[in-house]
């Protein structure tokens, strides 16, 4: 079964371009209240709203007939519950994976993380080769910024400020790739990722055969594997594509040689 094509993915980019320069208004911040935001606060809020507005934005935002076109529908998901993927389909029958990337602003005020700030948006292990579409899923990754809105520079909008799309297929390839090269293994029917505890590299390090048969969750279970919490977390994919594209917006890739045998993000 063939890929999608780059002709399509490209085909795909254009159509959706119209969505660049686009602020959603349904969520007005003062100036002034930002500085009591963290940006992951901004983003659980900017998600839940993009999600469920990007195939209807001509009723929320000017340039109404020419967002109408846009082709989006909200998918019927194939997996039951509130994340199921895909999330739209478009026109032209291709299946699109909505991830949202965070672009701080500028010249703005916001609380600041105890830790550097990682971006959460992910892949995750619901996304797999069982239900991925090779020849029709892509995914959209939608770049946007708190930026002063048009009617009022004092009031900050998200704004939609660059997007990405890339081969689902190529994506999880990738991201399976890396937990292999990594020591890691699925268990069940991909079903649950597992990357090697402490207790599971010590008994490589001495040539000690590794338990298969389950995984934990922390390591004072003492498993050899432990359940990978931080599983397809983008900037931790290594395909190139997608890490040139999160680079082009000054997000770090994790320092992990691709899979594809370059480094991740150059």
């Amino acid at each position: 079964m063939a890929d999608i094509t780059e002709k399509e993915l490209n085909e795909l980019v254009e159509a959706l371009r119209p969505l660049i320069g686009v602020q959603l208004d349904i969520l007005r911040i003062p100036f002034e209240v930002l500085a009591g935001f963290e940006p992951s606060q901004i983003g659980t809020i900017v998600g839940t709203l993009m999600d469920a507005s990007i195939p209807l934005l001509h009723l929320l935002t000017e340039h109404k007939e020419l967002l109408a076109n846009l082709g989006l529908a909200k998918h019927e998901g194939i997996l039951k519950d509130r994340e199921g993927y895909p999330d739209y389909l478009h026109k032209s029958g291709k299946r699109l994976e909505l991830k949202l990337l965070y672009v701080d602003p500028v010249n703005v005020k916001m609380k600041k993380p105890s830790t550097p700030r990682e971006p959460s948006a992910r892949l995750t292990q619901k996304v797999t080769v069982k239900n991925v579409v090779p020849e029709r899923d892509a995914l959209l990754v939608i770049a946007y910024q708190l930026q002063p809105a048009k009617d009022n520079p004092v009031v900050y909008v998200a704004t939609i400020i660059d997007i990405g799309i890339f081969s689902t297929i190529e994506c999880i390839r990738a991201r399976d790739k890396r937990l292999e090269v990594c020591g890691g293994r699925w268990f069940g029917n991909y079903e649950t990722p597992a990357i090697l505890s402490k207790v599971g590299r010590a008994k490589i390090k001495n040539n000690i055969a590794l338990d298969h048969s389950m995984y934990g969750r922390k390591e004072s279970e003492g498993r050899d594997y432990n359940e990978d919490t931080n599983f397809g977390k983008l900037n931790r994919i290594p395909y190139s594509p997608l890490q040139k594209f999160l680079a082009s917006h000054s997000i770090p890739n994790d320092g992990e040689e691709s899979a594809d045998g370059g480094a991740s993000g150059q």
